[in-house]
């Protein structure tokens, strides 16, 4: 579990670590020392202008109270117009984040970045670890947030050959304060996640210091200190290792980003749009309905909260973190007057069984959540933050909430749009065959072709492999009905999301969702009677003798739709795998061998899948999409390198050349 720092303000103001016996920053001018020591003597101010690539990328030890990363973000925005810089990144590591009430009060001192600091404090995220995602100015401006200690946090980052990292602010509490950081391992690190000639600065000129960062490839150099300090240490990467982090079969081909259709026209398709157009980029839609959210994305109410358990392995880390950046992406959208139905009023996990009362007790046990997140409730408190008669405790998790799909998929479709209009979109056009030619991808209907593109992303849901070169993802279809109960009395007094087996909304226009039940391998869209009366029964079975489940009326309709799963439960993105290809160059992995790989061919280079989101995607599809755009744009990415693999299309062919299964 991540502890906050315990910090107290010196007589000067200055926020002062208890643990560490040292300030934050300078006690005379912390945003000069920060200008100086870090912005300037990385050479920034020009680097900023002539720098060839559209993204910038800074790293830095110790986020502390975020004046770095404040300062560097001002002086980015003081950029001329002639800069080729588009969008900023800057990753930060903080084994002991302060708690936002003392950020607030660090950050008061500097009123020439109240503007940009009322933001950071917005979206400020809890102690939880591993990357949060913190965007601002529609994703101009990245702040890549790692919770934990930089030892173990840095190997996580998933980056290619030619390293990530433009510039290094080594900063933290002095050496001798925190020797835990200052280790060559720390260095080495930092190497491998530097692009070639990548520099950095520190405060401190320690010769140890110094003599690590030569040994990891760094030429070192002493310069004038700040203020009273006589000497600090700066210097560049002579080369880039070519050490990196994601093996072969799990890497992303890049494409050329030319001309780009989408399929599909759910939440997932709708924030790939977004995430698009936030860097500039337009795209053409093909939506076999005349309108948005047909699909699985069409349920009037869905509820929003993530799938954790008792220890944080990849599937908590997933939708922790995925859920966290929904949040703050739809609450953005909503700031900026994008109108969908949504009320967060948290979602209360209901210990209906014994089975779900020790899920909750291994979960509430684990500590490994902060209570902002996910905390124990008894059955009293249930009631009470319900507002109607539940015999159960169990978990609650106050952030979440429920939206209206549709209406949310059309508020990001219209954001998508604002940002680089006019895209294309095709409503009634079924894409029924997809053919790679020398100039690219075309896509053919019944009726018509279209094409070229560079690059198409099949976001089509239970739909994604009616394709010949999509048809051996292994996507199975889950179908699920959910119906509309007419409101009573007590019902219509809650207050918040209950799961049971299934989930129960607050009333919106006098009617609660209710559902959803589970058909395993089933495409069907058809509304059953039977699946009303199964939803219906399996409310009852837990509430029968509450006056909440007495005062329900009668059910007034359902919708139905199909959830698409993969076997592992996590969604699938990337470049559509071809199955002889994997087995060809990385046959060695079935006789036990993870090395003399061949040269992979990708016969299907520029074909993306995006799809397996199951009943999640409300909670996934926002960073889900961010990541496989980044990393397309060889940006920086939200996930960490274990998550990445998890989600790589490449996966299931790995895992079955490890089990001897192909």
């Amino acid at each position: 579990m991540i502890s906050n720092a315990q910090i107290h303000f010196n007589d000067s103001g200055t926020p002062v670590a208890d643990n560490f016996d040292d300030v934050y920053f300078s006690n005379d001018d912390g945003l000069a020392e920060s200008n100086y020591v870090f912005f300037e003597q990385n050479n920034l101010p020009e680097r900023f202008e002539s720098h060839p690539r559209r993204h910038f990328v800074i790293a830095e030890t110790g986020f502390g109270t975020g004046l770095n990363f404040l300062n560097s973000w001002r002086r980015f925005q003081q950029r001329t117009p002639t800069s080729n810089l588009e969008r900023l990144y800057f990753i930060s590591f903080e084994k002991y984040p302060i708690k936002l009430e003392d950020l607030r009060q660090a950050l008061k001192a500097w009123p020439s970045l109240s503007d940009l600091s009322e933001q950071l404090c917005e979206k400020y995220p809890l102690a939880l670890q591993g990357c949060h995602r913190l965007e601002f100015e529609n994703g101009k401006v990245i702040l890549d947030l790692w919770f934990g200690d930089v030892q173990t946090s840095m190997p996580q980052i998933a980056y290619k050959k030619c390293g990530l990292v433009d510039a290094w602010y080594l900063d933290g509490f002095a050496p001798s304060k925190n020797p835990d950081m200052w280790q060559q391992s720390l260095f080495d690190s930092m190497a491998h996640l530097s692009q070639s000639h990548a520099t950095f600065a520190t405060f401190t000129a320690a010769g140890f210091v110094r003599r690590g960062l030569q040994q990891a490839g760094f030429e070192c150099k002493k310069v004038k200190g700040y203020g009273r300090k006589r000497e600090m240490v700066v210097g560049q990467l002579a080369n880039a290792t070519a050490h990196q982090t994601t093996p072969a079969y799990f890497q992303q081909n890049k494409g050329s980003l030319k001309n780009i259709a989408i399929i599909g026209g759910g939440i997932a398709t709708s924030c790939l749009m977004y995430n698009f157009a936030k860097r500039g980029v337009k795209t053409t839609l093909f939506c076999e309905d005349s309108m948005l959210a047909q699909g699985a994305s069409h349920n009037r109410q869905g509820a929003v909260y993530p799938n954790l358990q008792g220890e944080f392995g990849i599937p908590s880390e997933f939708y922790a973190h995925s859920f966290l950046y929904a949040l703050r992406f739809y609450q953005t959208l909503a700031n900026q007057n994008y109108q969908f139905a949504h009320q967060w009023c948290g979602v209360l996990l209901q210990s209906v069984t014994d089975a779900k009362k020790q899920q909750h007790h291994k979960i509430a046990a684990s500590s490994l959540y902060p209570h902002q997140l996910i905390k124990p409730v008894s059955a009293t408190q249930a009631q009470e933050i319900a507002n109607i008669d539940t015999p159960y405790g169990g978990l609650f998790i106050e952030q979440g909430g429920w939206v209206s799909p549709p209406e949310l998929t059309q508020a990001v479709y219209d954001a998508a749009n604002d940002l680089v209009a006019p895209n294309s979109t095709h409503f009634n056009t079924c894409i029924e065959k997809l053919e790679r030619k020398q100039d690219g991808w075309y896509l053919k209907s019944k009726d018509a072709e279209f094409g070229a593109f560079s690059e198409v992303f099949v976001c089509a849901g239970e739909h994604s492999d009616r394709f010949e070169q999509t048809k051996d993802i292994g996507i199975h279809g889950v179908r699920g009905q959910v119906s509309h109960i007419e409101a009573g009395d007590i019902s219509q007094r809650l207050s918040t999301v209950i799961c049971h087996k299934g989930y129960f909304t607050p009333s919106q226009s006098g009617e609660h969702c209710m559902g959803a039940t589970f058909d395993k391998h089933s495409k069907s869209r058809d509304v059953t009677e039977q699946d009303n009366i199964t939803n219906r029964e399996q409310l009852s079975q837990f509430y029968k003798d509450t006056e909440f489940d007495k005062s329900l009326g009668q059910v007034k309709s359902a919708k139905a739709a199909v959830r698409c799963c993969f076997n592992d439960h996590t969604p699938m993105i990337g470049q559509v795998q071809d199955k002889a290809d994997i087995i060809q160059a990385y046959q060695n992995i079935g006789k036990g061998k993870f090395y003399d790989f061949a040269e992979q061919e990708y016969p299907h280079e520029g074909l993306h899948i995006v799809t397996g989101f199951g009943a999640r995607g409300l909670c996934t599809a926002p960073m889900v999409t961010e990541h496989l755009v980044a990393s397309l744009f060889d940006e920086p990415l939200p996930y960490s390198e274990r998550v990445h693999e998890a989600l790589h299309p490449s996966r299931l062919y790995i895992r079955n050349l490890i089990r001897n299964k192909i």
